[in-house]
């Protein structure tokens, strides 16, 4: 007896130990990869000159790469070397990457747009301004000829912007293996009371590759986009303005590594491997049967220890009864529905999030993705811990798992509707969010950018080359303020005799301007600080129903159709809760634009400034609606699954009547209808 314990007893270096250790390091590799995509986002909309719409069908190609292949995937995986096609899943991701950052070797240098260029170069104490000559006028009047349109467009290179689509696609292709093949080679040779820890484990150790990966990016956006080619000295603008780019392709060049490396190990990993926990006798048991079965006495058949060899035809052949098999489980429809409506209105969410806390909140993107990094993920991460430490400490079922699920959605959406009054008020701009005078006034006119202190400067009302005055309000650019005359070059230049800050109603110490946009007042700074004690206080709540909800899918579904479900899960997730979210989003933030840029070439650019509060309004009134909507499907679902469980302590009951001999017959012959429900219409849902 104790020899066969010490038989069981799993080495501390197993190779499902190695194959989990794996797992941990590729769901790090591709949540860092993933949280880089994200956390660029706003740098790509301005080095493109994209809307935000755009942007947003761009994020969700790399659902689209998955949706190509993830139904193929999972089913026909299964039934092939599983870890091997994690390896090969590695090696795309990291092409994707590297193909993502290809357009920026082929673009040419950034030219941010200006009024001022003029004066950068000027080496003398004092220079005159547009308000005083008929260069902003020239430049809005200006046709450009058929040469020089082409050489503009080259050098702008706005197309380029379809490599990262394809990259991003290409990492949607590469990621599919690793989840339903990964969780369910897992699931398959773990105990099953380990499964719910494992989980939470490959959850935790990934969550830490948002941080890193928000992080890099925050770092990234701090440097100028053509770090090392050009003059930094030379460049009037800084990193919060929201002129600026990042140099956002050098972290794709380090995430596409990252990956090389996490794919490395699944090479060298077996197809399959012994049920953990399992005895010799067990082993040598299941061997002996598994050859009894396939053994037939004739002399051409095939050996006992071979087995006949899995063909692509018979895996084909079986594919649509299973996929019908699956879809006839009314359950599994639910938490399919419920998921990728969830997901809707969290992929919307934290694609826009650093532009809402850049927007409402004055931060510049940089540090609003550094905060999301260093405050919120953790907060998820030990969410994810602590859920799957309850579901192992209580062994909670599947109804009580439904009920944490339910528990942590509603508190985080609490959270949610408190993050509304939360809010300040909008920068202060002249003729965008207050009159010339100080009046609060929104418009959406490009006509209200004139007044009669800067009438008669020939002022171009389509560049966006923000200053900040001494009396608080930021003007469009120096010209609209009416300034006559600067000192001083690059990001030291200051703008003086600016006739249009005499006529506010804010106390100004002097008639002077600096380069960039003013800061918000001290208390939106409190306010941001309340937005992230909640947010962060959100995200832990929200992530305790992870692992749970993660524990429901796998225990309502039969084993052999396992990898297939988790599969065709994600296909719907990341189809109608991936693709679609940032596009809507963006299309709907969008219309919330007071002041678009324009691009080198012409036309309109990326969005420079927002109305705040039409801003939140869209934003967080989206979220609200796409979660209240989860929450009843959540309703139905809890009420199935608890008819489910039901059901299944009938059959328990009446299997131990049985065995105990006592029969099941009353009186009169009959049994109870609902089990004998039970087992005229075996249910498949039943598992659980």
């Amino acid at each position: 007896m104790s020899v066969e314990q010490k038989t069981a007893r799993e080495p501390c270096c197993s190779k499902l130990k190695m194959f989990l250790a794996a797992m941990c390091f590729v769901f790090f590799a591709k949540a860092f990869q993933g949280s880089y995509m994200k956390s660029s986002i706003t740098q790509i909309e301005r080095r493109f000159d994209i809307p935000s719409s755009l942007i947003g069908f761009i994020d969700g190609s790399f659902e689209i790469g998955n949706l190509l292949v993830i139904a193929f995937v999972s089913y026909f995986g299964a039934k092939l070397h599983r870890p091997r096609l994690i390896g090969a899943g590695c090696l795309l991701m990291a092409m994707g990457s590297f193909i993502t950052a290809a357009p920026h070797f082929f673009q040419g240098l950034y030219k941010y747009e200006t009024t001022l260029s003029h004066l950068s170069a000027s080496n003398g104490t004092e220079s005159a301004l547009p308000c005083l000559t008929n260069v902003s006028l020239a430049q809005d009047q200006e046709i450009p000829t058929a040469e020089s349109q082409a050489e503009c467009e080259k050098a702008a290179s706005s197309s380029l912007w379809l490599f990262v689509f394809l990259g991003n696609m290409l990492r949607g292709v590469g990621e599919t293996p690793v989840m339903p093949l990964g969780l369910s080679y897992l699931d398959d040779f773990s105990r099953q009371e380990n499964t719910a820890f494992y989980l939470a484990l490959i959850q935790t150790v990934g969550i830490i590759g948002p941080m890193f990966g928000f992080m890099l990016g925050s770092f990234c956006a701090k440097l100028y986009v053509d770090i090392g080619a050009v003059n930094l000295d030379t460049i009037n603008i800084n990193h919060k303005d929201t002129r600026w780019v990042g140099a956002w392709w050098l972290g794709f060049l380090i995430t596409g590594g990252v990956m090389i490396l996490a794919g490395i190990p699944f090479w060298f990993l077996p197809k399959s491997l012994p049920k953990q926990g399992e005895t010799e006798t067990e082993k040598k048991l299941n061997v002996l049967e598994g050859e009894q079965d396939r053994f037939i006495p004739d002399n051409n058949s095939t050996p006992p220890n071979k087995p006949a060899p899995v063909t692509m035809v018979a895996l084909a052949k079986d594919f649509l009864p299973s996929l019908k098999k699956l879809f006839s489980n009314k359950t599994y429809l639910l938490i399919m529905c419920t998921g990728f409506i969830q997901v809707n209105g969290f992929i919307g969410m934290i694609t826009f999030k650093p532009k809402f806390m850049e927007q409402a909140y004055g931060q510049s993107a940089s540090r609003a993705i550094f905060m999301i990094g260093i405050f919120n993920l953790p907060a998820v991460a030990l969410g994810i811990v602590a859920g799957g430490f309850i579901m192992k400490k209580f062994k909670l079922n599947v109804l009580g798992a439904a009920k944490i699920c339910i528990g942590a959605s509603v508190l985080a959406f609490t959270s949610l509707l408190i993050q509304y009054f939360l809010q300040c008020d909008n920068s202060q701009v002249a003729g965008l969010t207050v009159s010339y005078q100080g009046a609060p006034e929104v418009s959406y006119q490009k006509n209200t950018l004139i007044s009669q202190c800067n009438i008669g400067c020939s002022c171009s009302l389509k560049h966006w080359d923000p200053i900040c005055a001494s009396n608080g309000m930021t003007y469009a650019s120096p010209c609209l303020a009416g300034c006559q005359t600067s000192t001083g070059v690059g990001r030291e230049m200051v703008f003086h005799n600016c006739t249009c800050i005499g006529e506010s109603s804010f106390p100004y110490a002097n008639m002077s301007a600096v380069l960039g946009q003013c800061p918000r007042k001290n208390d939106c700074d409190y306010m941001f600080k309340f937005y992230m004690v909640v947010s962060v206080i959100g995200a832990f709540i929200s992530a305790c129903g992870a692992t749970p909800g993660y524990i429901i899918l796998l225990r309502t579904i039969t084993p052999e159709l396992k990898s297939l479900a988790l599969g065709m899960y994600m296909l719907v997730v990341r189809t109608l809760g991936g693709i679609p979210p940032p596009i809507y989003f963006g299309a709907l933030i969008d219309r919330t634009c007071l002041k678009w840029g324009t691009k080198q070439c012409g036309g309109r650019g990326a969005c420079r400034i927002y109305e705040t509060g039409a801003f939140r309004n869209s934003f967080l009134g989206l979220v609200y609606g796409l979660y209240a909507a989860s929450y009843l499907l959540w309703g139905v679902l809890y009420n199935r699954l608890s008819h489910l469980q039901k059901k299944l302590t009938l059959k328990e009951q009446l299997k131990a009547q049985e065995q105990d001999g006592s029969g099941v017959s009353n009186g009169n012959g009959n049994v109870p209808s609902a089990i004998v429900k039970c087992n005229e219409n075996p249910d498949q849902e039943t598992t659980i």
